[in-house]
């Protein structure tokens, strides 16, 4: 009898989904919580490739055996619909973004529901509905009333082909996160959100999570936190420089200061500069580069130096000239800095160009033959009254001198900017705040939410750099909530990140009309339990959903401080070439192909047996087909069913030490081993050419949360229980009965491996040398030689060196 995936996988996705079998209970429920979670797909033009489905499977086994488990699980489904490439498409193909997006979501769930993943489908949203983004908008208005929305006039990265602003999370080594465009800079006025006022807690909580340390380390490095000290230096224009620095110690050997090309100090200072059209010049040089060309190590270091304005280093009262230069950036630190030569491999590079002094302050360093050190450690010289200190001493002695002669103070600065949050495009959730002439900034009432997004006629964006929606008088043209004089709403929209930092919540409670979750389903499923998504969202949506959650926690939204207790990613399944899969590369393999030719279950446990779930893996034919005969191998299992009962002594091990290996090596990832340990008991079942029909129901559960079409239906044709597959009790192991009777040793002589021997699982030190000795195979290698050393690792081998 064929295995049919065809006819059998829509059946029982129809069946699930009629009976409601993977739909969470609400919070009343009685059953331990699980909440489950993948990150919030986006529903591409382009569909599924096959490496979509590998997080979606994984919490799926997951999630699976947790309800096995008595757990009441939710495991729900969701669209972040808005952004920047639906938009593209539907200016590039004249159609409205919502009508694709629809149809790409669409597209999407017929796909995903093709693959049998247990999602509750009762609770699915989308980010463009608006009794969605009603509180996103919200959660807006609250940032606003709390001072952590504002709008501000600031240098932005620029996306030459999105046309619009993009945070500095979203431009990678130099180009649109996005597109791969080139990204320059302008000035704009934009709304920022102030994540920087949760930059410390965003650190310290890390420790009350289980990430990855990877995760860990990347959420940290770009958070950037160091200590140091702001230092003031005058000016012989009148003005002080502020800059801030890590090492107040050197500052004996700063010869020269560098401001950044956007420093606000030139436009007050033009005037008096009498190479003004060659600063000019550099700062237009410097707006076409992105912050990664700018700060790239391995540039060319260029500036200007200014001519008109010099600096006075407050500890030893010498005149300082001050340059701009690119790799200085005005949303760093204070946006100047000091340059000690001697003890920064950038600043040497900038001095030995210029022509510039460099003092050895941290003996250590030899700066003649320029071997940079960071001279952490070593003892002062040239540094005055620092003299003869060690480094962690001058720090202390010099910030208490700048704050007892009031020109510098103790200082924790970040690297993390605040969330440029304005993006000048339509498809976005509009942001409710209007601009009265007499009120200025004034949030639309929350009575009034959503703020819906109107019908444009064009999408293009503008070549002033704002918002399709600046061209709709109707709607911008509005009255004053407040005074209720002539007011403009505001065109620009929301990031495509905004929806997403919140959407988990919404998952507990999706309908509810007055609130975005209430107060009942938030404690009864906060925190998520396990969140799965990829390591490229580490200091994007990770990031801003942690700041998010963290302050509906401080208003009292939420009951717990972070979001999620557990965090794991996955590794990317790459092409057979070994590539990352894209249409260009011509090596994308749709899983609708697959699951057509091999069935959802074959695709399901060839994506979990690949590899380590952590790392990428390259896609193989070869291998998808070798999991179809697994599933063929365990269909025909119904053919040699017999009449004994329960687990025969013969299988009784086998069966129990499968049970605990699949049960933990589900719980830390490694779905390939727990694979590899049902295909072993299956042989040793083949091996005894029957099974009992416990034997089967028990294999039948341990393999449903990888392949649960075909399991369902060997558990309905052979009639192994009441109810389905799923609704179940995960079978208990037997810690006693999982020890192994025998196990097998291998024998080398000179380390190299001659015999593998199956021997008593007790065994002695003794009785291993001796049976390994008269292994006829060894017997015949160590006759008429001398033994001169034996040794025994206990369970693993036997190594005889002879001579």
């Amino acid at each position: 009898m064929k295995y049919e995936h065809k006819a059998i996988e829509p059946k029982w996705q129809e069946k699930w989904e009629e009976a409601g079998v993977f739909h969470a209970e609400g919070a009343e429920s009685k059953k331990p919580k699980y909440f489950a979670l993948i990150e919030f797909p986006y529903p591409s033009g382009q569909g599924l490739h096959v490496g979509h489905p590998r997080p979606y499977t994984a919490l799926d086994v997951v999630a699976r055996k947790r309800r096995m488990q008595g757990y009441n699980v939710l495991y729900p489904i969701g669209w972040d619909a808005f952004g920047l490439p639906a938009e593209n498409y539907a200016i590039k193909n004249h159609v409205h973004p919502e009508g694709i997006t629809r149809d790409n979501i669409q597209r999407f769930s017929r796909q995903i529901q093709s693959l049998g993943i247990s999602f509750d489908w009762s609770r699915e949203i989308s980010t463009i509905d608006p009794d969605y983004y009603k509180w996103t908008q919200w959660i807006f208005l609250q940032l606003y009333k709390k001072g952590l929305a504002y709008k501000k006039e600031m240098n932005v990265n620029w996306c030459t082909s999105c046309k619009c602003v993009l945070a500095n999370e979203e431009v990678v080594n130099g180009v649109c996160e996005r597109c791969g465009s080139e990204v320059v800079h302008k000035v704009k006025s934009q709304w920022m959100l102030k994540i920087t006022e949760y930059a410390q807690r965003l650190i310290d909580d890390l420790d009350l999570v289980d990430y990855p340390d990877r995760v860990k380390a990347q959420q940290k490095n770009w958070i950037g936190r160091s200590t140091g000290a702001e230092v003031d230096f005058d000016t012989s224009a009148g003005d002080k420089l502020t800059v801030y620095t890590t090492r107040p110690d050197t500052l004996y050997g700063a010869t020269y200061m560098v401001i950044s090309p956007e420093h606000p100090y030139i436009e007050k200072w033009a005037d008096k500069l009498s190479n003004i059209a060659e600063v000019r010049e550099y700062q237009a040089q410097a707006a076409r580069k992105s912050d990664f060309e700018r700060t790239e190590m391995a540039k060319d270091k260029t500036g200007v130096k200014l001519q008109g304005v010099t600096a006075v280093n407050p500890v030893t009262g010498g005149e300082i000239p001050i340059f701009i230069s690119d790799y200085v950036l005005v949303s760093y630190g204070t946006g100047a800095i000091m340059a000690v030569p001697a003890h920064d491999d950038r600043d040497w590079d900038f001095a030995k160009k210029f022509g510039l002094p460099i003092i050895e302050v941290v003996q250590g360093g030899n700066v003649q033959e320029a071997a940079f050190t960071d001279c952490e450690t070593g003892v002062m010289v040239n540094s005055g009254m620092l003299d003869g200190l060690t480094v962690e001493e001058a720090k202390k002695k010099i910030t208490a001198y700048l704050e007892e002669k009031g020109i510098g103070h103790a200082k924790v600065n970040f690297k993390l900017r605040d969330w440029v949050f304005s993006r000048q495009r339509y498809w976005g959730e509009p942001i409710p705040m209007v601009y009265c002439e007499k009120c200025g900034w004034v949030p639309v009432p929350e009575s009034e939410l959503p703020l819906r997004l109107p019908e444009v006629e064009s999408y293009e964006p503008t070549d002033t750099g704002e918002s399709p929606l600046a061209k709709m008088t109707d709607w911008v043209s509005t009255a004053c909530p407040r005074c209720g004089g002539p007011a403009q709403r505001e065109t620009d929209t929301m990031p495509q990140w905004a929806g997403s930092s919140w959407y988990f919540l919404r998952y507990m409670d999706p309908h509810n009309p007055d609130a975005l979750a209430s107060k009942e389903a938030l404690e009864y499923w906060s925190p998520v339990d396990w969140y799965n998504g990829g390591m490229e969202h580490t200091t994007l949506h990770l990031l801003y959903s942690r700041f998010w959650h963290k302050f509906l926690y401080d208003i009292g939204v939420v009951p717990t401080p972070e979001p999620y207790a557990k965090r794991t990613s996955h590794g990317m399944i790459l092409g057979e070439n070994g590539e990352k899969m894209s249409k260009s590369r011509g090596n994308v393999v749709n899983p609708d192909d697959i699951v057509n030719e091999y069935g959802a279950d074959t695709l399901r446990l060839y994506e979990m047996f690949i590899g380590d779930f952590e790392k990428s893996a390259p896609w193989s034919n070869n291998g998808i087909k070798g999991c179809r005969r697994l599933v063929e191998r365990y269909w025909n299992l119904q053919n040699i069913l017999c009449g004994e009962t329960g687990i025969r002594p013969q299988l009784e091990g086998a069966f129990h030490r499968t049970m605990k290996k699949v049960s933990e090596d589900t719980e830390v990832l490694k779905f390939n081993t727990a694979i590899a340990a049902l295909m072993a008991l299956m042989n040793d079942i083949t091996a005894q050419g029957s099974i009992t029909k416990e034997e089967l129901r028990v294999f039948t559960i341990l393999l449903n949360p990888f392949a649960p079409h075909v399991t369902e239906e060997v558990w309905e044709a052979s009639s192994l229980g009441q109810g389905l597959v799923a609704q179940q009790p995960w079978p208990a192991y037997d810690e006693e009965k999982c020890k192994e009777d025998t196990l097998e040793i291998v024998v080398q002589i000179k380390g190299k491996v001659r015999a593998r021997l199956n021997v008593p699982a007790g065994i002695s030190q003794e009785e291993a040398l001796a049976l390994a000795k008269a292994e006829p195979k060894i017997a015949e290698e160590i006759g008429g030689k001398a033994i001169v050393k034996e040794i025994y690792v206990p369970g693993k081998l036997v190594n005889l060196v002879v001579r």
